[in-house]
């Protein structure tokens, strides 16, 4: 485990843009009809949203709150822009985008004190 949190805060930036960019893509690509995927669209959205945030509140840089705002801002910008490539603006979609970013950050701090707790048990 300790391996894995290593690398997420090492490559924090690079997995964050990766993730951003997969969720912008997917969100405005226009497609007839939504596939069928197991779960509830908004579920969906907050997974995205948790995984957006998580290398970001684990790697905590001074800045983390300002990224994190523009997360929230990003997705009332795409679901400003779905409209426009045959998709359909929820608002919300942009509440569970929100709480996912706000899990992201509280789901990092507790793997931070576990992870913190295990090594000072050692």
């Amino acid at each position: 485990m300790t391996i894995i949190l290593s690398f997420i805060r090492a490559y924090w930036i690079a997995l964050t843009l990766l993730i951003l960019a997969l969720i912008t893509i997917l969100s405005l690509y226009p497609v007839e009809n939504l596939p069928s995927v197991p779960g509830n669209d908004k579920t969906h959205h907050f997974i995205a949203y948790v995984a957006l945030m998580f290398p970001t509140a684990l790697r905590k840089p001074t800045f983390w709150p300002c990224i994190g705002l523009f997360f929230v801002g990003w997705s009332g910008g795409i679901e400003l822009l779905q409209p426009y490539v045959n998709r359909y603006a929820e608002w919300l979609d942009l509440a569970a985008n929100a709480a996912g970013v706000v899990c992201g950050l509280i789901a990092a701090q507790l793997i931070t004190w576990m992870a913190a707790a295990k090594s000072n048990s050692d």
